[in-house]
């Protein structure tokens, strides 16, 4: 059986969307496997928004571009100041906006700072809703968003009460959940904040009609409700051979080799053709990190984190790592890939890999550095940062979907 990604009918009434701080395209990519129409997208990194840009612009022809904005990244507060007029001029055409704020000033696994100037894009996400009001709203972010800053021994405010009261003041109706994906078949346990808001129904119903649909969607794939790493990326290994890197220097990239389950198969979905994967270029370990992990793999139990002092045990010097378990879900994937190590083999991942357990089908390809570091950390987003901040585009597509039901009044579930 061939496993492809759902292709709405040609007839189809379109449902237009715009995507904010849209990244490299996860949650556009899902809408688009949806059955759903791209306005535009506004990503401020100029290597996200090349990423975009190069799958679902230029190979997909995915949005519908208006005139007055130049096809490049965009900072929003700038879009609203220079384009203010248009963006009023869209009321009542636009069916749905999505978009999570950029996150590390919220997660838990970062250094989570109430001052972090990325925290404010929340206001910005809320003043271009209230310029567009779209039917419907769609906004994803860390758990960490639903837990408020210390101040002293007690919490200040949580920014998803700000983000709820703002958008019911704006009349929208509004509910909020975090959802695990790997429950929506993504070999990841990735707990996020999901919000949906209605200018006319009941949000509670989007997450009873997910839930509902998710089994069906799921075995239409040929998926199983959960997926372990291993069914994502064993096809993937570096003892399949290497060749030399296609688009890097002195570096090795891996090979295919045959699909190994349904999810491999899913997503090599368009790319039969291809013997090399795009972005599957392994890091040039020392050998005394080569031993590291040598080491880890046989002794560290999988899936575990070894922080504390449990690092004395193996020589950790870093803040923390985990080697991963084949038949388990990968834990939730940052945007730095030294913080695991595979399961069967010495080396951290690589960049397809973590496009694997996100989701992302093979023929899209990852632009901009591969990784960044010093202060270009907080000013560069490259391609594992681009992941790591991702929506699971199999999750959006399943967002997509339910969201299409409601607008068109077909849900399921009461």
């Amino acid at each position: 059986m061939k496993l492809t990604f759902y292709r709405p009918p040609i007839m189809e009434k379109k449902h237009i969307y715009i995507d904010l701080f849209a990244g490299c395209g996860g949650m556009s990519l899902g809408l688009y496997h949806a059955g759903w129409h791209g306005l535009f997208a506004i990503e401020k990194d100029p290597m996200a928004f090349e990423t975009l840009k190069h799958n679902l612009i230029q190979k997909k022809n995915h949005f519908d571009w208006p005139e007055w904005l130049p096809e490049t990244s965009h900072d929003i507060k700038e879009v609203m100041r220079k384009y203010r007029s248009k963006l009023q001029a869209l009321e009542g055409k636009v069916d749905l906006v999505v978009g999570g704020p950029p996150c590390q000033g919220f997660s838990m696994a970062g250094k989570r700072k109430e001052g972090d100037k990325r925290n404010k894009m929340i206001d910005a996400y809320v003043d271009f809703v209230r310029l567009v009001r779209p039917k419907m709203l769609f906004f994803e972010n860390v758990k960490g968003f639903t837990v408020g800053f210390k101040k002293g021994d007690d919490r200040g405010r949580a920014y998803s009460d700000y983000a709820t009261s703002a958008l019911r003041d704006l009349g929208y109706n509004v509910q909020a959940e975090i959802l695990d994906f790997s429950e929506y078949g993504i070999p990841q346990r990735r707990k996020r904040f999901i919000l949906v808001g209605l200018l006319r129904g009941d949000a509670k119903k989007f997450f009873r009609v997910l839930a509902h649909g998710r089994e069906t969607f799921l075995r239409k794939k040929g998926l199983g409700a959960t997926c372990a790493i291993g069914s994502a990326i064993s096809d993937l290994y570096q003892i399949n051979g290497t060749i030399d890197s296609p688009d890097s220097r002195n570096f090795k990239a891996g090979v295919y080799s045959r699909p190994r389950s349904n999810f491999q198969k899913l997503m090599k979905s368009e790319t039969e053709s291809l013997s090399v994967p795009d972005s599957h270029r392994f890091a040039n370990h020392s050998e005394e990190t080569v031993r590291l992990f040598k080491d880890l793999l046989q002794r560290a139990e999988r899936s575990k984190r070894i922080d504390g002092n449990d690092r004395e045990k193996y020589g950790l010097k870093k803040r923390g790592i985990t080697v991963l378990g084949e038949k388990d879900p990968s834990p939730t994937l940052t945007t730095h890939p030294d913080d695991y190590v595979h399961y069967l083999e010495p080396r951290i991942l690589t960049v397809r890999e973590y496009a694997r357990i996100q989701s992302f089908p093979d023929w899209y390809e990852l632009r901009g550095k591969y990784t960044t570091g010093g202060e270009q950390r907080v000013k560069e987003v490259p391609r594992y940062t681009q992941l790591g901040n991702a929506i699971p585009p199999l999750f959006g597509e399943q967002v997509g979907l339910t969201l299409k039901k409601i607008k068109n009044g077909r849900p399921n579930p009461v």
